[in-house]
C-alpha cells in the first residue's frame, strides 16, 4: 500500500518496492518511485500527463524535499 503525503494540497504519494504506478498515481498528484537509479519524482497533471525530471535522487529524503518544494508551487 503506497504511503501518501498532502502538502500544500498536493498529494505526494510514495511508492514501495514492486507497486504499480498505473494503479496508484492519480490526477494532479506526484508520485515518489525507486528503482535501480534511486528515486524519480514524477508529476502527473489533471489530464493524466506524466513528467519527471530527468536524473533520479540519490535518497528518498532529496526526492521527497524536492516534491515538497514543487508542491509549494502548484502542479
Amino acid at each position: 500500500m503506497p504511503t501518501i503525503i498532502t502538502h500544500r494540497k498536493v498529494k505526494i504519494i510514495v511508492l514501495a518496492t514492486g507497486e504499480d504506478f498505473n494503479t496508484h498515481a492519480l490526477p494532479s498528484c506526484i508520485v515518489l518511485e525507486e528503482d535501480e537509479h534511486g528515486w524519480w519524482t514524477k508529476f502527473v497533471d489533471a489530464q493524466g500527463r506524466i513528467d519527471c525530471y530527468d536524473q533520479a535522487y540519490s535518497t528518498y529524503q532529496h526526492a521527497l524535499w524536492a516534491a515538497k518544494a514543487a508542491a509549494e508551487f502548484g502542479l
